[in-house]
Parts: C-alpha cells; structure tokens; sequence
C-alpha cells in the first residue's frame, strides 16, 4: 500500500532498537517530538513507580514505553489500511495516531501512578486532576515552545484540526460542549470512529498502550505474559456496529483476548498491588506531601512553584521527574528533615508493617483498636488503603463489549456469550480489598516478598 511505502521508505526516518519490538522505525515528525526536553523528561520517570522496590529488573521508564505505543498504533492503523482500504484512512490520520500514542504519557508526574493516584488527592482532595489531561497541556507546550507548527504543516498535517484530533485519540473529547450531541469528536467525522480505539479505547480497554505494557512489563517484571497482540494485529478489522464503525476481532481471537484482560489482573495482583510495593509508595507519598511547601521550581515568568503546584505550569512540571525523590534523599534542610527519614527509611528497609489484608467493603472500628493493641499504636498510626481489583470496567466483563467477526462474513459484527467460551472464567470481574498498614517502623527488615 502507498501509505506503507510512505513511512517505510522514508530516508530521514530513525530506528530504535526496543527489547519489546525489535527495530522500530520512526517517522522524522515523531522523531521531532522526540528529541524535546518535554519528551526526554519521560526517560527519569519509573513506568511502575514504587514497583521498583520490589522487582529489580522494573528499571524501565516511561521513555521507552510511549515510543512502544507510538509504533504499536502505527503497527496497527497500518494493518487496518492495508486490509480495508475502503476505510479511506489518510497519511494524516496515521501520523496522528502515531503521534498520539507517542504522546500520551507525557503528563505523568514523580513514580507515574503514585503522583496522580495518591500524592495530588493528599494535596487535593477531591481533585479530579489525571496525568492525561496534564498529558494535553504538556503536548500544548511541546509543539508551542519548539515552534513545531510549520513542521507538522511541512509533513502534510492540518492545523488546528489535527492538533484537537491528537488530543481526543489521547483523551476523549476536549471539547465539554459536545458531551450532549450524538458525535462529541471534533478531529475527525463519525466514519472515522474507529480511530479513537488505538490508542485510548474508551468502550473495551483494548488498544495498544496496554498492548505494550503488558508485554514491557512482563518482561522487565520476569512475569509471564500470555498475551499475544501479535494475533491481535492480524485478526482484526473494522465493522459497523449500531451505525459506528468499530474495530473487532476475528471470533477465534476471543481466548487470546481473555488472556489479555488475565495478564491485566494478574500484573495488578502480582506486581503493581504487591503489598510491599503499596507499603513503598505509601511511603513516598506521606514523604512528598511533607517536602510539599519546600520543593520548588521555576516556572513561566519567573514564578516559582510548590511541586503540587507544577501541575498548573508546564514549564514547571517539565522539571518534576523522579530526581525529587534524590533530591530529598540527600538534602540537608531541617524543613525536609521529616520527609527525609521516611525515604532513608525505604532505602534501609525499614517499611511500613501490613497489619491486616481483607477483602471487604469496610474494616470495623472494634478491628483497628484490636490491630493499635496488638501493635502498640496509636490510631493515626495506621492507614487504611482501599484498593480493587478488576479487568478495567468494574463489574462488567471488557468482552461483552467486544465485536467480532468470522471468516465465512468479514463484516458482519457479533458478539460471544462468556458460556460460549468456556465455562472455567470467573463468575465476577471486580474486588474489593482493605489493607491496614502501621507507619511504625523499627530496626527490623520486613520481609520483601518477591525481592
């Protein structure tokens, strides 16, 4: 296909060498927003945070997995051309999805998760602030401050258009005035449905940022990953469904996507929610918020930020990495002499100590007194992390969500019964869970499971 010799005969593309994907080449536009301080800031931010601290090969950071999903989305828009070119898909349309799967990360703070899961709603209660939208501001700035406008018209893109298409392939629609009409996108028509499930799948979660952290992670955690998007890429295609043209798979393709959303529960079980990597980031919180009012960075204009305060200035936020944790780790201020002992505490394995692990709702009050006597401690010693554990939609099953196809009628989407499958998958797909940890430490080594 024309569109394949576009990208694959470009002679100012640049080849990775990624342990997940092997050689992958890049585009001289995506090359561009590579090679910016906003996007290298990726390479000093931890893809699994506190995870780190448990696994030791879990060194990999956000860097390398947004070039991952960047080729993965190019990998599969490209298939989709080439099979159905009826879909009419455009050399801007696949610079686009390219270009967004490079760039969906890129408002991740301090240990990815833990800054906009934990730290921001310590600050901030209630905050319904997330990295992916801190992720458009910081693509706003990226293209701003390198003056990269008339290199994306240079390189056939249409601007403002394809700026707000970018931005809803990453995070929904932008515009908050659309929610009540019937298409709320901007960037592209309603025929073109089928983009917005690359690279951030708002109706399954199947799309090809979990495509590459499953497999990356798998592979820097040493867990087995059984997934296989491989299959994924070749078994799939676009049908109508309900007057929206959506991608389904091949009818064959249903375990292979089960064992996905298996790898997803059992990365979280394993790896992401392992009681001492929760124990660490527990700790890393409790450290920031108390470094919070003596961290500072400079901003636009000259204004100085707190570190919670980045998130509201992109040129400040692009100086938050993972080096604050050093930075307090060796600083020797008495304003961050708290903040300070929490992390050598980490360094020297003195960690916050499970008390109690349940899978329920609610822990009653007459069970933490008993935990406080049993540990001679004091209530606000103690924290109660909630968490659950899901295949990503709650109570529902992703796949009663999913179409798919057989080989006998391409175009005609069905969906598969659970029973069809097999009758050994789970009854229920979400749990609740309660741990009690107690920020009392002592000079004993706890126990580090998988370390």
């Amino acid at each position: 296909m024309e569109e394949r010799r576009i990208f694959q005969g470009n002679d100012n593309c640049k080849v990775f060498n990624d342990p997940i994907h092997g050689h992958i080449e890049m585009h001289p536009l995506l090359v561009r927003i590579i090679d910016t301080p906003q996007f290298q800031r990726l390479r000093h931010i931890k893809q699994l945070g506190g995870t780190y601290f448990v696994f030791p090969g879990a060194s990999h950071n956000r860097f390398e997995h947004s070039i991952g999903v960047g080729h993965l989305a190019g990998r599969l828009i490209l298939e989709l051309n080439e099979r159905q070119p009826e879909l009419l898909i455009t050399r801007r349309d696949i610079l686009c999805v390219q270009i967004a799967g490079l760039c969906h990360d890129l408002g991740h703070g301090p240990f990815s998760h833990l800054f906009d899961g934990m730290f921001i709603p310590e600050i901030f209660p209630g905050s319904k602030w997330r990295h992916e939208k801190a992720s458009l501001d910081m693509f706003d700035y990226l293209v701003r401050v390198n003056n990269l406008k008339p290199v994306m018209v240079e390189h056939g893109l249409v601007l403002p258009d394809d700026l707000v298409f970018i931005k809803e392939l990453i995070y929904g629609p932008v515009d908050t005035n659309a929610h009540n009409q019937e298409w709320q996108y901007e960037g592209r028509p309603v025929g073109k449905s089928f983009l917005y499930e690359i690279v951030s799948n708002k109706r399954n979660g199947i799309d090809v940022d979990k495509w590459d952290y499953f497999a990356r992670d798998s592979y820097h955690l040493g867990i087995q990953n059984n997934f296989d998007y491989h299959r994924s890429l070749k078994f799939t295609r676009v049908c109508e469904v309900e007057g929206r043209n959506q991608i389904c798979y091949r009818d064959k393709e249903v375990t292979n996507l089960y064992d996905m959303f298996q790898t997803r529960n059992c990365l979280h079980r394993r790896a992401y929610k392992h009681p001492v990597t929760k124990a660490i980031e527990l700790m890393i919180t409790d450290a920031f918020v108390k470094a919070d009012n003596h961290i500072h960075f400079e901003g636009s204009g000259g204004r100085t930020f707190k570190m919670s305060e980045a998130i509201e200035d992109m040129e400040a936020y692009t100086k938050l990495t993972d080096h604050v944790f050093e930075q307090i780790l060796h600083s020797t201020s008495d304003d961050l002499k708290d903040a300070r002992e929490i992390l050598q505490n980490i360094t020297k394995r003195r960690l916050y100590k499970l008390l109690e692990t349940t899978q329920a709702e609610s822990i009653s009050e007459e069970k933490l007194e008993e935990l406080c006597q049993r540990e001679n401690c004091v209530k606000e010693d103690l924290i109660l992390n909630k968490f659950k554990m899901d295949w990503g939609m709650n109570d529902d099953n992703p796949i009663d969500h999913v179409r798919f196809f057989n080989k006998r009628n391409p175009n005609h989407a069905f969906q598969i019964q659970q029973h069809q499958v097999s009758s050994l998958l789970p009854a229920r797909f979400s749990e609740q869970w309660i741990r009690v940890y107690c920020k009392k430490t002592d000079a004993e080594i706890v126990d580090g499971g998988d370390v």
